[in-house]
C-alpha cells in the first residue's frame, strides 16, 4: 500500500526558510515520481516541483523556481522540498503526491496523495 506523509510546515517570517519531509512507503522512488502541490485559501491548487528517478529530472514552477529545492533520500524513503527567501504568497497547504512514472509523464494526476502541511509566511 502506497502511503505519503508530509511533514514540516510552520509559520515563518518572510525571507526565512522550512523543509517540508514527504516520508513514503509501499513504493521505490525508482519507479515514482513524487510531487509537492499547494493550495491557498480561495485559490487553485498549483503543483510546484517534482522529481523523479526514472529520467532523474527535476521539475519546478515558475512561482518558485530559484528558492525551492526538491531532494530524495533513497535510504530513508524521503522526498525534501527545502523552500528559502520565502514570501507571503507562499502561504499554504503543501501536499505531496506519487505515482508511477516521471515528472513529465505523470503531469498533475497523481495517483496517491499525503495529508497537507500548512506553511504560514508572516510579512
Amino acid at each position: 500500500e502506497v502511503q505519503l506523509q508530509a511533514s514540516g510546515g510552520g509559520l515563518v517570517q518572510a525571507g526565512g526558510s522550512l523543509r517540508l519531509s514527504c516520508a513514503a512507503s509501499g513504493f521505490t522512488f525508482d519507479d515514482y515520481a513524487v510531487g509537492w502541490f499547494r493550495q491557498a485559501p480561495g485559490k487553485e491548487r498549483e503543483g510546484i516541483s517534482c522529481i523523479s528517478k526514472s529520467d532523474d529530472s527535476t521539475y519546478y514552477a515558475d512561482s518558485v523556481k530559484g528558492r525551492f529545492t526538491i531532494s530524495s533520500d533513497n535510504a530513508k524513503n524521503t522526498v525534501y522540498l527545502q523552500m528559502n527567501s520565502l514570501k507571503p504568497e507562499d502561504t499554504a497547504v503543501y501536499y505531496c503526491a506519487a505515482d508511477r512514472g516521471s515528472c513529465l509523464g505523470v503531469g498533475d494526476y497523481y495517483k496517491y496523495w499525503g495529508q497537507g502541511t500548512l506553511v504560514t509566511v508572516s510579512s
